[in-house]
């Protein structure tokens, strides 16, 4: 029986734009709703697509101080006039603002808010009960924090989705993140929140940005245990990455027993992304869109939101992982072997100039051993999850 899913999709939320020359190019966005329509996923039954509204200041508030969500405003606006080196520059830098990462574009928060209203039009239908699965696409801006942007993201999403939740009385959340970056922004936001689990699927941060997410962040003291983080060594390919995801996420999982689970599918953990080291292929990230989806049944009573985040092959990647994510959702995958429609790719020709992927599939096995059946102690990837282990499972009840 499929699965009802709730997408929170406008094509406004591509104005989320800072501009030709920046890897976050909004394209990644449209052909993945292009190759989700392809294939017929959008008029699946149970499955609704609607626009969202914006989030509210008051809603963005709940994550971020209205001080820099002014200065957003400000530098947009003005920005929409070519008038923004009026601003301070060092009130900008100060926020984030302004940098190679995170340049100043038109329109800035109304399309940043936009992203943050679609997650919680998601989210909103995942507890109102109304569906099972909420998805937003366009989200998964991790790494924002309180008063500052960072690393490309504006408002942080699915932290707002996750204050949201914790405002309507839910007790219990966990956050997966399987970008290739740390989850920074919210692990940060919930530091001394006992209510919220965040875990972070990561290469190490000494070899990558943000420089954070060792084994050792742990959370606060309030809440010691609920930051757990897999500091992956680059180059870590299907079988280490996947052996990593299943030795740490579904033993917490089912012992934290989330009232729902809240994931980020970040691509960019692929071999061929260009800001980032690890090996992982679209066949291995496919498998963790349907681990991820079991555990929400598994462990959080169906309920469940998940975001896009990071993927930087605008058109070889990203718009496969996330139909295979949005199809996954609704508990009918597709055929890996399946060949791309015919009209999706003539359609990535016209807007994108480049041959598009013939195949749903890199023709990996992503297979791996079970971490818990012989543990290598000179393996890296081995060490890595040893480390997480040894630090948060014992604060769980479990054992190492």
């Amino acid at each position: 029986m499929s699965c009802t899913l709730h997408l929170a999709w406008d094509e406004l939320l591509a104005s989320y734009d800072f501009g030709p020359e920046h890897p976050l190019a909004p394209i990644r966005v449209k052909l993945t709703i292009e190759l989700a329509r392809a294939f017929g996923l959008l008029g699946r039954d149970g499955v609704t697509v609607a626009a969202p509204a914006a989030a509210s200041d008051a809603e963005l508030e709940l994550v971020h101080d209205p001080g820099y969500i002014a200065v957003v405003k400000e530098a947009g606006g003005l920005a929409a006039g070519g008038s923004v080196a009026s601003m301070d520059a060092s009130t900008l830098l100060a926020r984030g603002l302004g940098t190679p990462d995170d340049p100043i574009f038109a329109g800035m928060h109304e399309a940043s808010a936009a992203i943050a209203g679609a997650t919680l039009a998601a989210v909103r239908a995942v507890w109102a009960g109304d569906v099972l699965h909420g998805g937003s696409i366009a989200g998964g801006l991790h790494h924002a924090m309180r008063a500052n942007a960072s690393g490309f993201c504006i408002y942080n999403d699915p932290a707002i989705a996750i204050a949201w939740l914790l405002g309507q009385g839910v007790e219990r959340i966990a956050y997966v993140d399987i970008d290739v970056h740390h989850g920074d922004g919210v692990q940060t936001a919930f530091w001394d929140d006992p209510r919220v689990l965040t875990i972070s699927l990561h290469q190490h941060p000494a070899t990558l940005f943000p420089g954070t997410g060792r084994a050792t962040e742990t959370g606060g003291p309030a809440a010691e245990g609920t930051a757990v983080n897999v500091a992956l060594p680059a180059g870590t390919r299907d079988a280490g990455w996947l052996r990593a995801f299943h030795a740490v996420v579904p033993p917490l999982l089912h012992q934290f027993r989330p009232q729902i689970l809240v994931s980020q599918h970040g691509c960019d953990t692929h071999w061929t992304d260009p800001l980032a080291n690890l090996d992982v292929t679209i066949d291995a990230q496919r498998a963790a869109h349907a681990a991820i989806h079991k555990l929400a049944h598994d462990a959080a009573d169906g309920r469940w939101l998940f975001t896009g985040g990071g993927g930087y092959q605008l058109v070889q990647v990203v718009p496969r992982t996330w139909t295979h994510l949005l199809a996954e959702a609704t508990s009918q995958p597709i055929d890996p072997q399946s060949p791309t429609p015919q009209l999706w790719r003539e359609y990535v020709e016209w807007v994108a100039t480049e041959t598009a992927p013939e195949l749903m599939t890199e023709g990996a096995q992503a297979t791996f051993a079970d971490f818990d059946a012989g543990y290598d102690p000179g393996d890296p990837v081995d060490q890595a999850i040893m480390a997480t282990r040894n630090a948060v499972f014992p604060l769980h009840g479990l054992m190492p």
